[in-house]
């Protein structure tokens, strides 16, 4: 009874002190475990973050997954141009600004569910291996890859790989029931950046120029004196469709029709101080009268090209304001193989024109819907659609006014051509039909076609025959359905379209662009400038900054 009664007044009281006791351990887990927080927060964030997510998240967590989910969401919050490229697609990113990869130096179509071979690079591994134009490629070590519809991206990855490494083809070649098997070596496979060079007419050579890579500069002054051998003394630089790359490149091009001393462009950001890169007299062009072509497509290294000319009065632009984009990006690779490609500088052209349009941090897909936004402003149809008044202005080495706020605007603007443009033929390209048929007719009429010694030989051929109508009745069997008055008013443009198509699978671009570019009025205007002396603005008192002249609205 004693006892009872003593553990009755004691029990309270140990109860009460082992509340207490926990309250203190609870405060004390807690006070530490805050000031590991503010620890860990007194340096950088973003680790401290993910150290507490490792330490004390309630599952286990794939940290290395989760850090490369979230450096693309801090890209993102930055200029729209610095991004971040991941390990497994960083040797793809630049194959085309090194101008090579290791391949079997072939270019392919997937027609239908077959891998068909459309040219044969001259001198590469697969001709070395005895692979021809047309053959179809129905294994890759051993593996079926026909009878099933493949991504263009999936037959790449297996058809390209380290060099020296080899891949087992089989082909089918005709009608040869039986497949040929090739073992091919890979090895470098040289990107071109310069399309096509030849002369455009008398005594003006066309230089088609698609990106800025390594080898670029190397491409171009090789075509420059091509060119002049052929006795062109005058040039047409065609950037349309080229949306940069090196910056070198550019400058090095540039440089052929600078006299010395010229400002050809600068750069500077916040940790990188102002600094101006001059033409050094070297130039081989540096009297030839010289158009640039340029759209909207044309960006970063193509605005350098295209400002430094016109700023310093050296040729005209024509065409349509480019693209506007002027950050100058530095490479930083990282020790997983992955790499950065972060935004440290501004280009400036020689009279003070920041090339960059505008922007807002972390606002990407809006700045994406810009070129959307001029073409529904009509900016492609009309120059009277540019607004510029409250642009800034500035002055280019003579005196002329020029436009900042973004793009370099044209010394001629020339509309975007919607001749022939109808509902028939956008269903015709957009769905693959207009090109599948010219590979399909090229296919079925090799032998004859091969036979031609010259592009221009193939393409009288071609305008003998009844392509029009052959094209119309197999478009029909791809579900397009006939539509007369729309043929009628598309049968020229689609014409020249499936003449272009089927003398490229023949003679690559050399035969295609002097086919596709026949008719085009940009390319048309800058040989006529350059026929009347009207190529150097200094020679040109009456030049306007914008001729309006030409104008079109897209057809219904």
């Amino acid at each position: 009874m004693g006892r009872n009664k003593t553990l009755a007044v004691w029990l309270p009281l140990i109860i009460a002190v082992s509340i207490a006791l926990g309250i203190f351990i609870g405060n004390a887990y807690l006070s530490a475990s805050q000031g590991k927080r503010r620890m860990h927060f007194s340096g950088n964030k973003i680790n401290a973050i993910l150290d507490i997510i490792n330490e004390q998240y309630v599952d286990t967590v794939d940290m290395k997954q989760l850090v490369a989910n979230v450096i693309p969401k801090v890209f993102h919050e930055l200029d729209p141009h610095s991004v971040y490229i991941t390990a497994e697609d960083a040797e793809s990113v630049n194959e085309e600004l090194e101008g090579s990869f290791s391949g079997i130096g072939v270019t392919f179509n997937m027609q239908t569910d077959t891998i068909l071979v459309i040219s044969v690079i001259p001198g590469g591994p697969s001709e070395k291996a005895g692979l021809l134009p047309f053959d179809r490629i129905i294994t890759i070590n051993d593996s079926l890859f026909s009878g099933r519809k493949l991504d263009q991206n999936q037959v790449m990855k297996n058809l390209r790989g380290a060099k020296s490494s080899t891949v087992k083809l089989g082909v089918k070649r005709g009608n040869a029931s039986d497949l040929i098997y090739f073992d091919v070596t890979r090895n470098d496979v040289p990107v071109h950046s310069v399309d096509v060079a030849y002369e455009v007419s008398k005594g003006i050579g066309y230089i088609k120029v698609s990106k800025f890579a390594r080898t670029t500069y190397n491409e171009f002054i090789t075509a420059i004196a091509r060119l002049k051998q052929e006795q062109c003394t005058a040039f047409i630089i065609d950037l349309r469709g080229n949306s940069g790359g090196m910056m070198d490149a550019a400058i090095n091009m540039v440089n052929e029709f600078m006299v010395a001393g010229r400002l050809i462009v600068y750069t500077e950001g916040k940790a990188f101080p102002r600094s101006d890169v001059y033409a050094n007299g070297t130039g081989t062009c540096q009297d030839a009268p010289i158009v640039v072509l340029t759209d909207e497509g044309s960006a970063s290294a193509s605005e350098i090209f295209a400002g430094a000319i016109q700023d310093n009065d050296r040729g005209l632009i024509i065409g349509r304001r480019t693209y506007g984009k002027g950050l100058v990006q530095t490479q930083i690779g990282l020790t997983d193989g992955s790499q950065l490609r972060l935004t440290i500088a501004r280009y400036y052209t020689p009279s003070g024109r920041s090339i960059q349009k505008e922007y807002e941090l972390g606002k990407g897909e809006e700045y994406d819907m810009d070129i959307y936004n001029r073409y529904m402003h009509g900016e492609f149809y009309s120059a009277d659609s540019i607004k510029m008044d409250n642009l800034p202005k500035f002055e280019t080495s003579m005196g002329r006014t020029v436009y900042g706020g973004g793009g370099i605007m044209p010394d001629l603007f020339i509309p975007r051509d919607t001749s022939g443009m109808t509902t028939y033929f956008n269903n015709v390209v957009t769905s693959g039909v207009l090109y599948l048929y010219a590979l399909e007719y090229s296919d079925k009429n090799r032998d004859t076609f091969s036979a031609f010694s010259s592009y221009q030989d193939l393409y009288a051929y071609l305008k003998q025959q009844p392509l029009i109508a052959d094209f119309t009745d197999f478009a029909a069997t791809k579900g397009i359905k006939k539509r007369p008055a729309l043929i009628n008013i598309s049968s020229a443009l689609i014409e020249n379209q499936l003449q272009a198509y089927i003398i490229r699978n023949f003679f690559d671009d050399n035969g295609f662009y002097p086919i596709i570019l026949k008719d085009d009025e940009t390319l048309r205007r800058a040989v006529t400038v350059i026929k009347e002396g009207k190529s150097n603005p200094a020679l040109d008192a009456n030049l306007l900054t914008h001729d309006t002249t030409q104008q079109q609205t897209p057809a219904p």
